[in-house]
């Protein structure tokens, strides 16, 4: 017997707003989306850290934020 999978959105998600986003990136050409990914990480740096480190890094970055939001 197949179980019948109910869509559960995340709050002030539905279904329209998730085929808008399907829609968005399914019509988008190869370019758009290369700007796209550039623009989300213009005023960011990526890089690999050891797994260990994480959490010292997390608690960093925590800081830093606390101290821009104040």
């Amino acid at each position: 017997m197949k179980k019948e999978v109910k869509n559960q959105y995340p709050p002030g998600w539905d279904e329209g707003r998730v085929r808008d986003v399907l829609e968005h990136y399914e019509n988008q050409s190869e370019d758009e989306a290369v700007s796209e990914d550039e623009a989300a990480f213009a005023n960011e740096t990526m890089m690999a850290i050891p797994p260990s480190l994480v959490p010292e890094v997390r608690h960093l970055i925590a800081e830093y934020e606390a101290k821009l939001a104040s």
